[in-house]
This record gives structure tokens, C-alpha cells and sequence, in this order.
């Protein structure tokens, strides 16, 4: 039995009856964004407003999805250096 999305005052959706919220889906990214955004990385991690606004431009993402994968990608590359 499926549950109906409710909009709540704030504008978040919520699963009716258990509060949650309710998830975007993932973003699956093509193997040219992929390797745009590697490559990019590969230059500097770390982008300026401008750069990520150009970038998400040309991938056709949103500025918030480059965004992420940097946050996601740094973070990886961390955990992979600290593991030596």
C-alpha cells in the first residue's frame, strides 16, 4: 500500500504518518560528465561560484549537483590518501 506525499507550511514533502522526507533520486551522471568532472578535478579541487556555474553549464547539471560530486569526490580522495 503506497502513502500519498503530503506538503507541509515549510514546502518540504513528507510520507504521511511517518515524517520523513522524501528523497530526490540519485543522479546517475553520463561517462562525458563523468570525465569532465574528473578531469576537472584532476586541475584544482575546489571551484569558485563562477567556474561551477560555466561547468554545470557545459555537464547540462545543476550548480548544486557539481557541488556535490566535489564535496563527494574530495571526500573519497581523503579517505584514499589516509589509507596511504
Amino acid at each position: 500500500e503506497h502513502e500519498k506525499p503530503l506538503a507541509v507550511p515549510n514546502g518540504e514533502l513528507r510520507v504521511s504518518g511517518k515524517g520523513k522526507k522524501l528523497r530526490k533520486p540519485r543522479t546517475i551522471y553520463s561517462s562525458l560528465q563523468l570525465q569532465a568532472l574528473n578531469q576537472r578535478f584532476q586541475q584544482t579541487q575546489y571551484l569558485a561560484l563562477p567556474e561551477r556555474a560555466e561547468l554545470a553549464a557545459q555537464l547540462g547539471l545543476t550548480q548544486t549537483q557539481v557541488k556535490i560530486w566535489f564535496q563527494n569526490k574530495r571526500s573519497k580522495y581523503k579517505k584514499i590518501m589516509k589509507q596511504g
